[in-house]
């Protein structure tokens, strides 16, 4: 067999991508990445991969502007066809993460950006793996222990990105019969475990700004729910890994700190206190709190505290999981390498400093 490694990345440029494609640089070092890259905001798609991609690297990175969203990925024909014909493993994690898209702007890029890369993958002659990112989360309203062979099992959704992901991850398990392939299914992801460095301050970042601020304290929740949270360092490294992992074929992994590493928002809450130095959080039944109290506070409220009320809509019912994620089968394949999600609380201090440091994302932070 040839020896040569040629990898196609979609979602490059997003936060776990970015770290994804310096994860495979270093771990293969005589592989060629084409990186499939939207051209945004007056950038070029190179101008884009340029700004993350060490120079010293960049010769064995191509770098093909073109949307996962458009038949044939938004390439011309040839160049579709030779890509093709290059390419010996793909890692599709190109995804809209929004919550307030609507059904038909998030399956337009989840399930039919999915779908156009399944097609590049059953033409590619060379094809060895194809690593799809998805996430835990298309196990959307269940509150029990969410298994690694599971997908449908008549949940519900909070929203459109969780659906339109389970859709996508429908369509995956489909084609598996014909295209080498491994599901991997994240949690939330966060910075990074050893420096707490992220570009991405949404999910749990944004209730921590607004109590290390001193604008909120009350949380529309549980105090047993569970936050299942893993570093971005951890998830790239495992992706860059499984990708090359023949064991792996035909399965579906979780990323997820799971049962004995995942804490309760409880547990953040009080970590989140110390550090902070804040006041004890006050949880206020969820129901109750949407039903009654937050029509009640958005009357009266106005300046910093509406728009707290204002912009947490789309995270409330994150504060409410008590659904756990099997992770037996991540588990068997990562034992033998030595690799395994740190404990939630092992690193939360670490995240919260580079938050302060860097002043929630607002300014540079030399080193850590």
């Amino acid at each position: 067999m040839n020896s040569e490694e040629h990898i196609l990345v979609t979602g490059a440029t997003g936060f776990l991508g970015m770290q994804l494609v310096r994860e495979l640089l270093e771990q293969r070092p005589n592989a060629t990445l084409a990186l499939l890259i939207r051209d945004r905001g007056g950038q070029s798609g190179r101008q884009r991969a340029d700004s993350f991609i060490p120079s010293a690297d960049r010769s064995r990175v191509h770098v093909l502007s073109g949307d996962v969203s458009q038949p044939g990925c938004g390439l011309e024909t040839e160049r579709y066809r030779r890509l093709q014909a290059e390419t010996t493993r793909v890692v599709h994690s190109a995804a809209t993460v929004r919550f307030d898209h609507s059904l038909d702007e998030a399956r337009s890029i989840n399930v039919e950006g999915t779908r156009h890369i399944l097609d590049f993958a059953g033409g590619a002659r060379q094809l060895r793996s194809f690593a799809y990112v998805g996430t835990a989360y298309v196990a959307g309203e269940r509150s029990d222990l969410v298994r690694e062979d599971e997908l449908n099992v008549g949940q519900t959704y909070r929203n459109t990105y969780e659906q339109t992901k389970a859709e996508a991850e429908a369509l995956v398990r489909s084609r598996l019969g014909s295209i080498p392939g491994v599901i991997l299914r994240p949690s939330i992801i966060v910075g990074d475990s050893r420096t707490g460095v992220t570009s991405s301050f949404k999910m749990m970042y944004w209730p921590l700004k607004i109590y290390a601020r001193r604008l909120w304290r009350t949380v529309p929740g549980y105090p047993d729910a569970v936050l299942d949270i893993v570093p971005v360092d951890f998830v790239a490294k495992t992706v860059a890994g499984l990708l090359f992992d023949e064991d792996a074929l035909s399965s579906t992994v979780h990323l997820c700190a799971g049962p004995r590493g995942s804490a309760t928002i409880d547990k953040v809450a009080h970590r989140a206190m110390q550090y902070f130095n804040g006041l004890e959080p006050r949880y206020v039944d969820p129901k109750f709190f949407f039903a009654v109290l937050r029509p009640l506070l958005f009357a009266t409220l106005w300046g910093r505290k509406r728009r707290v009320l204002r912009d947490g809509r789309a995270y409330r019912d994150y504060f409410t999981m008590r659904m756990q994620f099997d992770t037996s089968n991540a588990e068997r394949l990562l034992k033998p390498a030595g690799v395994s999600p740190p404990p939630v609380l092992d690193y939360l201090d670490r995240l919260f400093h580079y938050c302060v440091a860097s002043d929630w994302g607002r300014k540079p932070v030399s080193a850590l």
